[in-house]
């Protein structure tokens, strides 16, 4: 890595402005959770800083089976967290129909099938419209949402599913993006709090089918975008290489 191969929201940060507040763009990584990103940046700037302090949070979680754009925040920069997490969200989903699970992804295995011959590009066009603007949204029973003072997913997986409050939410764009093999994907732009599992869920309904969500990449938080993100490996070697020369890397 040189200073031609930096990324460009990576530019002028150094380990003293990771330290006292920089924000940060992140690709998580597929079976991370959202707080295995944070330790593991937090962990990074603690070495290169020698401080065991280091304030690190995150500004909207990712499922562990999704993956995409995260933004980090550290130091000072942590108290504007809350302007980004109400910043619009967009998703590339992928569903497959025909198959219902319990958590309305793949953490749980199928439950239920669904006859599909009747479903078609013509037939999803027609019920995607259906779905933008602002509307009465279920979450999982396998969610964080609190029941009486417990984590859903936590009830759900004692055996204990329950079905969360619904909650408000906004749509504004939902587009197919391709649908093959039963497996439709994509491209949804929605208000915070959206789950894209109860979406799938509800399209699949929709379609007198049954469907569940096989893969999730958040593409963009307001106006930043996944393609300016960096992977923990990378920025772990930038770190690594600002210590190297003294915070004049870059």
């Amino acid at each position: 890595m040189d200073s031609d191969e930096i990324n460009l929201n990576l530019r002028g940060v150094t380990i003293e402005k990771l330290r006292s507040g920089s924000t940060l763009l992140f690709d998580k990584p597929l079976n991370w959770t959202s707080f295995d990103l944070v330790n593991k940046v937090r962990r990074i700037i603690r070495r290169a800083t020698g401080e065991r302090r280091i304030k690190v949070g995150h500004a909207g979680t990712l499922d562990p089976l999704a993956t995409g754009l995260m933004i980090l925040c550290t130091g000072r920069a942590t108290k504007s967290i809350s302007g980004f997490t109400s910043l619009d969200k967009e998703y590339v989903a992928t569903i497959k129909v025909g198959e219902t699970t319990p958590s309305y992804d793949l953490e749980t295995e199928i439950d239920k099938s669904y006859p599909t011959d009747h479903i078609s590009e013509e037939k999803i066009a027609g019920i995607l419209p259906l779905f933008i603007g602002e509307q009465t949204q279920v979450p999982p029973a396998y969610s964080a949402k609190y029941i009486d003072g417990v984590r859903a997913y936590e009830l759900a997986r004692s055996g204990e599913a329950r079905e969360p409050r619904p909650v408000t939410v906004n749509i504004s764009q939902i587009e197919m993006v391709d649908f093959t093999d039963r497996l439709l994907k994509i491209r949804v732009l929605c208000s915070k709090g959206t789950y894209i599992r109860s979406l799938a869920r509800d399209i699949g309904r929709a379609l007198d089918s049954g469907a569940h969500l096989v893969g999730l990449i958040r593409t963009k938080i307001g106006d930043y975008k996944l393609d300016e993100a960096v992977t923990p490996d990378y920025f772990e070697k930038f770190v690594d290489l600002l210590q190297q020369n003294g915070d004049g890397f870059v």
